[in-house]
């Protein structure tokens, strides 16, 4: 019998997902349903505070609804604890800017310890393998923001989260703009302006950027992003991953490779994540952490089909029906697989199948294909 026939096509990604990480010894990882809130106001850069649910519980702490999961594991994590490679389901919780609350589904995977090469190349060839679990028509888009750390390393930092900002809108333009403002030498503001223009096949695309006249921090980061190529390479899945500098986070938290997925039929992207040693070091941690989420509220616009039957067969009784023959053929159709729906009227149920239970017989009353 296959076990994920009953399911409908969400949970049979969800399915696929987790038996992936787990194959590649990712731990189920279970956490609460709140934290204290100082852990969110601590990292206030981290996650927009204002989208929290908050609450008072019976000793008077302030408690919030838990809107991120990466926080909590890496709360949690063993500070000197070796290599943790743990996987989640799980809800967050988050308060619109328009009000009321969402609760979001979200599945995913934390790689902790010393990350290396190898280490990173894992975490992205899974992210790009479980967009491959969604659609076949998906693709991932990856930068390293050593690289652009590089060239903002002397930039004000009144202007970085501004130019972060416009980076990510790939607004060449206000990139001039700003650095005009603030003073920004214009060689840095060409470079950067390059870096946007960039975008494509990482193997074809990484050549293009290592031409250009980086300082030595950023051509270390691109370095690094020549060799994690080779291994993802090497991993069966280079073909699947765009370079695309405009894939941008806050650099208080994360630095190395960022990332994030997309399919065809959703305009969002479906899974985000990458490098957040600095996070990890501002939580006491002597560690590296890489990771990402796949957000499964995104999936329920994509490939829905309201399937062309209801069950595969209904039976139908009443009083003079044998019930052991009722057991007998429900168990028949579980049997071989199939879905069964056993009850007395018919109602407004669709079904391949439409069976009737007498004293001692079994009449088809109708076939649908």
């Amino acid at each position: 019998m296959n076990t994920t026939s009953y399911l409908n096509p969400d949970e049979r990604i969800l399915y696929t997902l987790r038996e992936l990480y787990r194959s590649y010894g990712y731990l189920f990882y279970k956490v609460s349903k709140f934290e204290e809130y100082d852990l969110y106001l601590e990292n206030k850069d981290f996650l927009d505070t204002r989208q929290l649910l908050t609450f008072t519980d019976t000793d008077g702490r302030l408690m919030a609804l838990k809107p991120d999961i990466t926080l909590s594991i890496a709360k949690n994590s063993k500070p000197d604890g070796g290599m943790q490679k743990v996987c989640y389901t799980e809800n967050v919780y988050r308060a619109p800017n328009h009000g009321g609350f969402r609760e979001i589904p979200q599945t995913g995977l934390e790689c902790i310890g010393e990350i290396d090469l190898y280490a990173m190349s894992e975490v992205v060839m899974l992210a790009v393998r479980s967009l491959e679990a969604i659609s076949a028509q998906s693709v991932l888009d990856l930068s390293h923001l050593g690289v652009l750390a590089g060239l903002l390393a002397d930039c004000p930092r009144s202007v970085t989260a501004d130019l972060l900002a416009a980076i990510g809108a790939k607004n060449a333009h206000e990139v001039a703009a700003l650095c005009s403002d603030a003073g920004i030498p214009q060689e840095t503001c060409r470079l950067l302006q390059a870096l946007i223009r960039i975008a494509g096949p990482l193997q074809e695309a990484l050549p293009q950027v290592q031409a250009l006249p980086l300082p030595e921090a950023s051509h270390l980061a691109l370095a690094e992003l020549a060799q994690l190529s080779e291994l993802l390479a090497l991993q069966g899945v280079a073909q699947r991953v765009n370079l695309d500098f405009s894939i941008v986070s806050a650099m208080e938290y994360y630095n190395g490779v960022f990332f994030r997925g997309y399919v065809d039929g959703i305009p969002a992207a479906v899974v985000s994540g990458g490098r957040y040693d600095k996070l990890m070091q501002k939580m006491g941690r002597g560690c590296g952490a890489i990771g990402f989420a796949v957000y499964l509220a995104q999936l329920e616009r994509f490939g829905r089909q309201t399937p062309a039957f209801d069950t595969d067969a209904l039976i139908l009784y009443d009083e003079a029906s044998d019930p052991a023959l009722i057991i007998r053929t429900a168990r028949s159709w579980t049997d071989m697989g199939k879905t069964v729906r056993v009850q007395r009227q018919r109602g407004d149920l669709r079904c391949r199948q439409l069976i009737k239970i007498g004293a001692k017989e079994v009449s088809i009353l109708e076939t649908n294909d």
